[in-house]
């Protein structure tokens, strides 16, 4: 690290002041496991401190819901930590997929929202309901992440079955939706059924125009309804390593301009830009230190140097 007098220099450098300057301690602890050789019970303990006594977790881990109960969201944003070191095995997830059976709804998937919301501060495009819909925003990377680690648990099976019948049957979608979607797919066990299905979104993404393939046409392209000015997905939201899927979707030219645009975004305090609406002073900053570490570990991924 480098000292007071000299201003880091490498992106990684700079992006490591910000971090220390600005995160949430399991972001720093997320930082030194994958960038300075921590170990991953160092970010078990940080994670620790957003589980519930009902298995979930709560408390702004996903810092658009506010408040101290668990959500599903939250819960996936756990188990997308636990993978991220190779934790996602063991009597947490045995106890984490026991939350998720409590609270599924009728069809045995996930809501966005829980109604244990109501009464603390949320995002308001997340209305909460007495009785919420099944959600493949929620359902997805939670059944992704624990097919793509094995877990075998009797919630996967109706929660497999719902992703399927979502995900083959969209149409028109949005691009946090075809994420979620993605994030099912990259960890679903059926390989060839998995490859056909990302075939098909990845048109519908092409064909709605849900990805910006050109950096310097923004102001061209219509952002989906109710996304916040200028909030587009660009190929590597979707490709966030080679190995996935969606990588498919993108000729070798649009990634590198993507993957050129990514790099371009480190703003001069070493962090990257949230580009999602704000409505809350704490949302912002507690969500662009994981902006960054996506950004440094999906530009890795593709052997981009870093630091």
């Amino acid at each position: 690290m480098a000292d007071n007098a000299s201003p880091p220099s490498t992106p990684l450098a700079r992006a490591e002041h910000f971090i220390w300057l600005t995160a949430r301690v399991l972001e720093q602890r997320l930082f030194e496991y994958h960038f300075l050789g921590g170990g991953p019970d160092s970010v078990e303990t940080a994670l620790a401190a957003y589980r519930n006594d009902d298995d979930g977790f709560g408390h702004a881990l996903e810092p658009d819901l506010r408040g101290p109960v668990s959500q599903p969201l939250h819960t996936a944003h756990a188990l997308k930590v636990l993978d991220l070191i190779g934790r996602c095995d063991g009597r947490q997830v045995e106890r984490i997929c026991r939350y998720l059976t409590k609270i599924s709804t009728p069809e045995g998937a996930l809501p966005a929202l829980d109604p244990s919301q109501r009464g603390y501060p949320a995002a308001p495009w997340i209305p909460v309901v007495d009785d919420p819909p099944s959600a493949l925003l929620a359902t997805g990377p939670v059944v992704g992440v624990l097919h793509r680690n094995e877990v075998w648990h009797a919630w996967l099976f109706r929660a497999t079955d719902y992703c399927w019948a979502a995900v083959e049957s969209l149409e028109e979608t949005h691009p946090y939706e075809v994420e979620a979607a993605l994030a099912f797919l990259d960890g679903a066990p059926d390989r060839p059924r998995a490859a056909a299905a990302a075939r098909r979104l990845g048109r519908l993404v092409r064909d709605q125009e849900l990805v910006l393939l050109d950096p310097a046409r923004a102001a061209e392209v219509p952002v989906s309804p109710g996304y916040a000015p200028g909030e587009h997905h660009l190929a590597y939201d979707f490709a966030a390593a080679p190995g996935s899927l969606a990588r498919g979707w993108f000729t070798d030219e649009e990634m590198d301009r993507a993957l050129d645009h990514l790099a371009a975004l480190q703003e001069e305090d070493g962090g990257w830009p949230v580009n999602w609406r704000v409505w809350a002073p704490g949302t912002a900053l507690e969500s662009r230190p994981m902006v960054t570490l996506r950004a440094l570990l999906t530009l890795r991924a593709y052997g981009r140097p870093v630091g």
